[in-house]
């Protein structure tokens, strides 16, 4: 199993070429394999775009402008997969298969829907089906595609199951498969473990991070929030999700996580992460 950055983690680290190229070094020096890239951060996006991902606690940064195939060359790291959105695939599929070229990559994966209702059961079905055309026109191309879940795939579509229950058994495994995200079905109350379980081999890759209460004093309540923690600094139980993830014989574990690094620094962040990586080893990673 080899191990990998998402991309979303560097925005705040990135102002220029020297600074993407000395991020991308430190992360395949501290032992990681490779790092999964978000297209709207390999490309000029809009101000809109850049305000939501920063209000959301993960910035863009200023990569958008940057020679991303030369920094990756340079730093040696291999691109593990493609992050995109199921619009611009299909109105852009020749440009995203150019882009996977570029980088030596074999996956695109599809990062859940905006603007869509995942309660709808139509919608869903719907979705399903873009998924597998997408996926068998990208699998004549030699290119695979995933879908990566957030927690509002746990929305019911009717008294009996949820939205991702559908997504799994109405994709073909021919066309479509799984980037697990444990940490936002943990968010939301779900069997992280359970559903890894349930994916079995369509599982492929692993989102992984940790999550628990976030240390501060409170004026007027006992009660502090969750958020995202350093791999082992949380509450997951992230030793059998890793079980679980070796049982269904996943391809790279992707280390993601969402602001409340250590010291506000998501490159010392990632390091400290890695150690728990290391240590889970098993002669596994």
């Amino acid at each position: 199993m080899k191990t990998a950055v998402q991309q979303i983690m560097l925005g705040k680290a990135i102002k220029d070429h020297d600074s993407a190229l000395r991020v991308l070094k430190v992360i395949s020096e501290t032992g990681y394999d490779g790092i999964e890239l978000n297209r709207f951060m390999i490309h000029p996006t809009s101000l809109l775009v850049r305000m939501l991902t920063s209000l959301a606690g993960m910035p863009s940064g200023n990569g958008g402008r940057l020679d991303w195939v030369s920094l990756i060359e340079e730093s040696g790291l291999e691109i593990i997969s493609l992050h995109s959105d199921l619009n611009s695939l299909e109105k852009e599929f020749d440009q995203h298969l150019e882009e996977v070229r570029q980088f030596r990559t074999d996956t695109i994966v599809i990062t859940g829907m905006y603007r869509f209702d995942y309660s709808d059961i139509n919608q869903i079905e719907e979705l399903a089906g873009r998924l597998n055309e997408a996926g068998r026109k990208l699998k004549e191309k030699g290119v695979s595609l995933l879908y990566h879940n957030h927690n509002a795939e746990l929305q019911k579509v009717d008294e009996n199951i949820c939205a991702y229950d559908l997504l799994i058994e109405k994709t073909d495994p021919e066309y479509v498969n799984f980037e697990f995200d444990s940490y936002w079905f943990t968010e939301a109350g779900a069997d992280a473990e359970g559903w890894m379980k349930k994916l079995g081999r369509r599982l492929k890759m692993w989102h992984i991070n940790d999550r628990g209460p976030v240390t501060g004093k409170k004026f007027m309540t006992p009660i502090v929030t969750c958020d995202s923690r350093e791999l082992g600094q949380g509450t997951m139980d992230l030793e059998s999700l890793y079980e679980a993830a070796l049982q269904s014989d996943v391809s790279t574990v992707v280390l993601e996580s969402h602001r409340n690094w250590i010291d506000d620094d998501p490159v010392k962040s990632l390091k400290l992460s890695y150690e728990w990586l290391k240590k889970h080893r098993k002669g596994n990673l």
